[in-house]
């Protein structure tokens, strides 16, 4: 798969269950939606992905991605300890300076 190397290494980490290097994918001021809420910055988006994986023990599996200059859509499929496992969820990116600027997740 062609995915930016930011967005490589998020998924990596987070296979990883790599809390510091998840949170290093993203830049400081950085936001993720997620299930309608809304984490910014970097202590909070560490938290967020803490929680849910300790939470729901999920696995997000990349099955292909489309680029658009500073975008990248994922689709993955995420199995876990949640009802209706496994699920296939988008994330939408925005990259900027190699970092992740934003990330959403439905």
């Amino acid at each position: 798969m062609n995915m930016p190397d930011v967005v490589k290494a998020f998924f990596e980490a987070d296979r990883r269950n790599d809390a510091d290097s998840v949170a290093r994918t993203f830049a400081v001021d950085a936001v993720v939606v997620d299930e309608g809420a809304f984490h910014q910055g970097g202590a909070a988006i560490r938290d967020w992905w803490a929680e849910a994986k300790r939470r729901t023990q999920y696995v997000a599996e990349p099955l292909d991605v489309t680029v658009n200059g500073d975008r990248s859509f994922v689709r993955a499929r995420v199995s876990g300890r949640f009802p209706g496992s496994p699920v296939t969820l988008s994330y939408a990116f925005a990259i900027a300076n190699d970092k992740i600027a934003k990330v959403e997740i439905r």
